[in-house]
């Protein structure tokens, strides 16, 4: 071992508990690698800038504006309804349903936006129902990912393994290269979570449903403080506009005609204000809105529809690490919080003071049309559709969407089979179909440019550019080979050389599937696939099943809440609890072993 290697052996360890300890925000930490990597002169300074010649980050952003596309012309969410109107209330008929439409499309879009846009829906469908959400979401977000396993788009993990096999040297994937393995995974993940779901995954009630909320929608009242009130002149803490325990919150605060953006411990009632107030309660204190405001002598204005809502905390949310109290939440979000559900634990004691975590569910009141204005910040994922005033997109505009993404996949498909026949046809890359895709949307007008460049996951991409630094440090120190090399020196003895490849295989599907349950799917991806590419000829057979196992594997994460970023988006709303995802997960991920260990080796021979 050199002193290279051993450099680079511990910036892998670091990186691998800077992920797992969650040090800081994964492209941050995958940034600092890449910096770190040239300034131990892992990689030289000259070389850092070849990161950024990769194809697989420009793809993903483009294939990001065109789900961007669909999602916003409605083609995903029409579907998802008309399923929630035709679906009768049998549950395995449901979570077929919604799990073959969640695989579906996440094999052509990213399928965090998948979860994001079906997760509204699937609570309907639960409460129209009366089946417990807990049974659907966990399906849901599962096919999410067993869906981007079937084609090349279908995960940011595929695209980047794609773009380190070119850097490599290697042959890359075609669009549907996976599909032979993608395609019977889905249909086995599926079957088991059909067959023994219901008996698996529990009945658990979301947090508004262990509470007890009976009326998900509340009237909210603008009232006129009287110049005779008893409260001017005294503390709004004092006030009984500050009852929480009577029910009694208060969402806004207005003083000539100006919205008041102070900590309620600062403000004194002034005659002539203005608030909006909720009178809401799961307990049988809650105060009678109209005693409330005649003891108050304050005159009510207008009622406003508001509703008791679901927020989860998104991963790149700015409120991660604050407290409410911190955050400003009421005047930044023109809501009140009634608790806070982490870990199958409701909090409703103390909650201004709760530092929030990603996968935290807020129960929330706030007016119906303000959750237009809380989806734009982009720190939740909303359970309840925004009430949207503005005309619906037109028609065409969905079949826009989907004749270009249709078109980028044939484009690049149809190319790639007729530059393997004809060698004189020119290839179209992946790459660049869908870019050109991405800017017949933008010309075309189905999607404008500040939501294309909304549409985008900025934090993926510089966290692919950071981790490709660390696979060229692997790759460039030697410490691929050695890796690799280490690896068939400790199991060459306890296998017959025909079976070890197929040993190995096995081993290293293990090794990516344990370390994705507890990494980014894509930093697992990065530091597996040059180790691979090694291995396989080392055993002077063809890398191609390791680099399959390894693509694939980096993408079941099952067992753990926090495997994938789709699982924390539905693990508040469906009130789960830690245990419930160990205990369908697992047998998921050994079928997902077992499957593909057998399949890969006879679509891609280790002798072909």
């Amino acid at each position: 071992m050199t002193w290279h290697i051993g450099l680079t052996l511990a910036v892998i360890a670091l990186t691998l508990i800077a992920f797992i300890r969650e040090w800081a925000a994964p492209d941050v930490i995958a940034l600092t690698v890449l910096c770190g990597v040239v300034a131990l002169g892992l990689v030289d300074a000259s070389r850092m800038t070849e990161v950024f010649k990769n194809e697989a980050p420009l793809t993903i952003a483009a294939l990001f504006v065109i789900g961007g596309a669909l999602e916003r012309s409605g083609a995903v969410d029409h579907i998802g309804h008309l399923l929630k109107t035709r679906l009768s209330g049998n549950l395995r008929w449901a979570m077929f349903s919604f799990s073959i439409l969640s695989a579906f499309f996440s094999a052509w879009m990213n399928n965090t936006a998948i979860v994001a846009i079906l997760l509204p829906v699937t609570l309907g469908f639960a409460r129209s129902k009366n089946i417990a959400a807990s049974r659907l979401l966990m399906p849901l977000s599962y096919a999410s990912i067993l869906g981007g396993c079937c084609t090349l788009i279908g995960t940011s993990t595929n695209l980047l393994v794609n773009g380190a096999l070119k850097d490599l040297g290697e042959k890359p994937m075609s669009m549907f290269e996976l599909a032979p393995i993608g395609i019977p995974l889905s249909i086995a993940g599926i079957a088991y979570l059909v067959i023994f779901g219901p008996k698996l995954i529990p009945a658990r009630s979301s947090i508004s449903g262990s509470l007890d909320i009976e009326y998900r929608t509340t009237p909210l009242y603008h009232i006129l403080v009287e110049d005779d009130s008893p409260m001017v002149g005294k503390s709004l803490l004092e006030t009984p506009l500050f009852d929480r325990e009577g029910g009694v919150h208060l969402l806004e605060i207005r003083r000539n005609g100006r919205r008041i953006m102070r900590p309620v411990n600062t403000i004194t009632v002034e005659k002539f204000d203005r608030f909006l107030v909720a009178v809401h309660s799961r307990g049988k204190k809650t105060v009678k809105p109209e005693d409330l405001f005649a003891s108050i002598k304050a005159q009510v204005l207008s009622t406003v529809d508001g509703i008791v809502t679901e927020l989860v905390v998104r991963d790149e949310s700015s409120l991660i690490g604050k407290t409410l109290a911190r955050s400003d939440f009421r005047q930044k979000y023109n809501a009140v919080v009634l608790a806070v559900h982490r870990d199958g634990v409701n909090i409703t004691k103390q909650i201004a003071t709760v530092p929030l975590e990603i996968g935290d569910t807020l129960l929330a009141i706030t007016p119906a049309h303000n959750l237009d204005a809380i989806a734009d910040t982009r720190d939740f994922v909303l359970t309840d559709k925004p009430v949207d005033d503005a005309p619906p997109p037109p028609k065409h505009h969905s079949r826009l969407a989907w004749i270009t993404l249709i078109a980028v996949v044939a484009l690049a498909t149809i190319s790639d089979l007729l530059n393997g026949s004809f060698p004189g046809i020119p290839k179209v890359s992946i790459h660049f179909a869908a870019l050109v895709g991405a800017l017949a949307l933008l010309w075309m007008k189905v999607i404008t440019p500040r939501d294309a460049y909304a549409s985008v996951d900025w934090q993926v991409l510089l966290m692919l550019y950071g981790l490709l630094g660390l696979g060229m440090a692997m790759q460039s120190s030697g410490t691929a080979e050695y890796l690799a090399q280490s690896l068939v020196g400790a199991t060459r003895h306890l296998f017959s050389a025909e079976m070890l490849p197929v040993a190995t295989l096995w081993f290293v599907f293990l090794l990516t599937l344990l370390l994705t349950e507890v990494l980014s799917n894509n930093a697992t991806a990065v530091m597996m696939i040059p180790i691979v590419v090694k291995l396989g000829y080392q055993l002077e057979v063809s890398p191609q099943p390791f680099i399959i196992g390894v693509t694939v594997a980096a993408s079941t994460a099952f067992a753990l809440p926090m495997g994938y970023q789709t699982h924390l988006m539905v693990y508040g709303p469906g009130g789960y609890r830690f245990s419930d995802f160990l205990r369908v997960g697992i047998p998921l991920n050994i079928i997902c072993w077992v499957v593909a260990c057998l399949l890969i080796p006879l679509v891609w021979p280790f002798h072909p």
